[in-house]
């Protein structure tokens, strides 16, 4: 991934509700933010593929910092 490509999908996780990003399940949160991105450039399945990976490996991070918008950290 390159990072152009990492800097459009933080901006698409800080753009995301923090309901979203706090409620809805680890599968569905990987899928909506990867729909999100796909609005914003053309990914290839390889692409998908390691963006979706990145996303799994940083879902503690990305929940925390949507813990810290609330308030609750």
């Amino acid at each position: 991934m390159n990072s152009s490509t990492l800097r459009q999908l933080w901006s698409v996780i800080e753009d995301t509700q923090t309901s979203i990003l706090l409620e809805v399940n680890d599968t569905e949160l990987v899928q909506q933010l990867l729909r999100q991105l796909e609005t914003q450039k053309i990914l290839s399945s390889e692409e998908i593929s390691v963006i979706s990976a990145y996303i799994s490996s940083r879902l503690p991070l990305i929940r925390d910092l949507a813990l810290l918008r609330r308030g609750y950290i």
